[in-house]
């Protein structure tokens, strides 16, 4: 094994672990021999989650917008497993209410529906990572992954409250970077994952026909996409563990596109 890529003991923290990134990057670290406690939403997704990841791994049902809640799950996972090393934030994902369709009105939007997109995407990894933030500047030593999105590099069309959140959640990021590195040392470092587009549970519909060809939206998406594909959701597996791993020493700040190209091409 290349050490400098290893993860291999290592205590990962991954919230959204029950859901399809979450738990891509999950069985990915815990099959390169990281330890990983996962953080899922409801209860009842805590023993198939478990049974994924094998033996080292654990896992609680944890709203990552709840902080009392997070705050004893992460004494009970530092007693449980001595320290942790890393934190991936995933949790998150789009709010119905908050896309604003071409028949719709941006002014008729519930701000309510607003709100959730804002507090799940945003708060649900600022609240987890100022909680884990205190181990990591105690030991001087950690890294942090945040998840943010193609809709934080361009304006896309529908996703509005979506965009919002990822944009905030980049910029979130570097804030943080210099923040851990200036006041807690070099070894700490936070970076993040901007995914392209990946066919998933929310976003099927609008990028695949009942009959499985593609709709308007998937045609012009990857007319924009040099490799003229979609991602395979365990293509951000490598991306993820490299951020992670010894062999990103140097790297804090950074929001690395995983989208064949379609952030470096204009179409023309």
């Amino acid at each position: 094994m290349n050490t400098l890529y290893s993860i291999e003991g290592k205590v990962a923290v991954i919230t959204g672990a029950a859901g399809v990134l979450g738990g891509s990057i999950a069985r990915h670290f815990a099959a390169e021999g990281a330890i990983v406690a996962a953080l899922v939403h409801r209860e009842e997704q805590v023993s198939e989650v478990l049974a994924s990841l094998g033996p080292n791994a654990v896992a609680y049902a944890c709203n990552v917008l709840d902080t009392d809640s997070l705050e004893t799950i992460a004494a009970e996972i530092v007693a449980r497993l001595g320290r942790v090393d890393i934190l991936v934030n995933v949790a998150g994902g789009n709010v119905p209410g908050a896309t604003i369709m071409p028949n719709q009105h941006f002014y008729e939007m519930k701000t309510e529906d607003w709100q959730k997109v804002l507090d799940l995407n945003l708060n649900g990894t600022v609240f987890p990572t100022r909680v884990f933030a205190r181990f990591f500047a105690a030991q001087q030593e950690g890294c942090i992954l945040n998840i943010s999105s193609m809709a934080a590099y361009d304006a896309l069309s529908r996703v509005a409250g979506y965009g919002a959140a990822k944009s905030a959640v980049s910029n979130f990021t570097r804030w943080l970077a210099a923040e851990m590195a200036t006041k807690y040392g070099e070894k700490i470092r936070v970076n993040a994952l901007a995914p392209g587009f990946f066919i998933g549970k929310q976003n099927r519909a609008a990028l695949l026909n009942p009959d499985g060809t593609l709709t308007e939206r998937s045609v012009k998406v990857l007319a924009k996409t040099p490799m003229k594909r979609f991602g395979d959701i365990t293509e951000l597996n490598g991306a993820a563990q490299f951020l992670c791993s010894p062999a990103a020493s140097f790297i804090t700040g950074v929001v690395l596109p995983v989208d064949g190209g379609f952030s470096s091409f204009s179409g023309v």
